[in-house]
């Protein structure tokens, strides 16, 4: 078991964590503006958490609106090390059915620049390594769990982000199909970058909820449908998260708490006053 806060951010109908302790509510400002609630913090089991609904209660943002970079901040500032991010997602393959899990390993991005998916800029550049964009040690820990839990789960894949909020065409779910992509959803990978870049682990639990529009013998894909299975799915997501945490070393044995050591190229000395306080949090370390 961990000494470390372990982040949870929920997607579609996963808005709370039941069974947690010494519950809070905190309020965090970020200068990259408000996150998309208030973080639920407390303990699972003893393990100390922090949850944040994405879309915020009652499903307010959509995915292009989610302030990613204010959620991630605020889990940083709150002593999170590892987030577990959990998402619906319709699937590109056969062989993963609506009901299933999936702990993708690549993205593939689709979305349209509209969002701000990096903390650099404003008088200071960095490239991060985002080769392999999850952390593998967190994701092989989500696999085991979801075993154990009882789901039927499958190791890596591709998630395609689409920009949203519309489904894809029926010509663009077979184009996704034949990149070799698993799933496609709305929201991971923004998430994923920024939490390379804040040095925390990123691993995903995607639920499964129908098979996009590609599949001829499957209805396409609607809001009912997916709500009917998202229940089922987020039942067991919780299941999956609270055999989890119980999983996590608490030490970091991966190269997620150091990936901006050799990222930040800007000279030191010309970065904004401003900015080194915005991202005291983030590279003030290297600075």
């Amino acid at each position: 078991m961990t000494d470390e806060v372990i982040g949870v951010i929920g997607g579609s109908g996963l808005y709370e964590m039941e069974g947690m302790t010494e519950v809070d509510q905190v309020n965090v400002d970020t200068p990259f503006g408000r996150p998309s609630d208030d973080y639920i913090t407390g303990k699972l089991d003893g393990v100390r958490m922090v949850f944040l609904p994405r879309h915020g209660k009652g499903h307010r943002f959509t995915p292009s609106e989610v302030n990613y970079r204010a959620n991630v901040y605020g889990m940083k500032k709150l002593g999170v090390t590892r987030i577990i991010s959990v998402s619906a997602v319709g699937s590109l393959r056969e062989e993963i059915a609506p009901g299933h899990i999936v702990v993708p390993d690549q993205f593939i991005d689709r979305t349209r620049g509209f969002r701000k998916d990096t903390y650099f800029g404003n008088g200071v550049v960095g490239h991060v390594q985002f080769a392999d964009p999850v952390c593998q040690d967190l994701s092989s820990v989500l696999f085991d769990a979801a075993g154990e839990a009882g789901a039927t789960v499958h190791r890596g894949g591709c998630y395609v982000c689409m920009e949203g909020p519309a489904f894809s065409t029926r010509a663009e779910s077979h184009l996704y199909r034949s990149f070799g992509a698993s799933i496609i959803g709305m929201t991971n990978l923004t998430e994923a970058k920024l939490a390379r870049e804040a040095e925390l682990c990123y691993g995903v639990i995607a639920l499964s909820t129908d098979y996009d529009c590609w599949h001829e013998a499957h209805d396409d894909v609607s809001v009912e449908a997916i709500i009917a299975i998202i229940k089922s799915n987020v039942a067991m997501a919780k299941k999956i998260i609270r055999c989890a945490v119980q999983k996590i070393s608490g030490t970091r044995s991966c190269a997620c708490a150091d990936a901006l050591k050799y990222a930040i190229i800007s000279d030191t000395s010309v970065i904004p006053v401003e900015t080194r306080e915005n991202l005291e949090l983030i590279i003030g370390k290297y600075l």
